[in-house]
């Protein structure tokens, strides 16, 4: 499968803001994905590898994440969707929080843009 055009440089960048995973905890990067805050296809070039535009995500985070069945608040609170079955989150050991920290001012600027175009409300 061929990789997108800067996605290697994305996840350096990522790395360089993000350490773990915000809902899991899980620290160990091979076991995590770099997930766009902003969608790839919606972003302009400057914003697919801006590391802000970015987390690290274990990969069942990333998938609700992606379809926008979680969000973050700007202090870190996960928040689900309203239409997400609870069974989803109870089944995969989801907690709304691993590790509270918050967003810096450009991640949240990415964030906004997630929880309008992306979350389902």
């Amino acid at each position: 499968m061929k990789a997108r055009r800067g996605q290697g440089l994305f996840r350096d960048n990522v790395l360089l803001i993000e350490s773990f995973c915000r809902v899991t905890g899980l620290r160990v990067a091979d076991h995590l994905r770099a997930s766009h805050i902003k969608p790839w296809a919606k972003s302009d070039d400057n914003e697919k590898i801006d590391g802000n535009n970015g987390l690290l995500l274990s990969p069942h985070v990333d998938h609700l994440f992606d379809r926008g069945w979680i969000r973050f608040e700007a202090d870190g609170m996960m928040v689900p969707s309203q239409r997400l079955d609870p069974a989803v989150l109870a089944s995969w050991r989801i907690e709304p929080v691993w590790e509270k920290q918050s967003f810096n001012e450009t991640q949240q600027m990415y964030l906004h843009y997630h929880e309008e175009f992306v979350f389902k409300s």
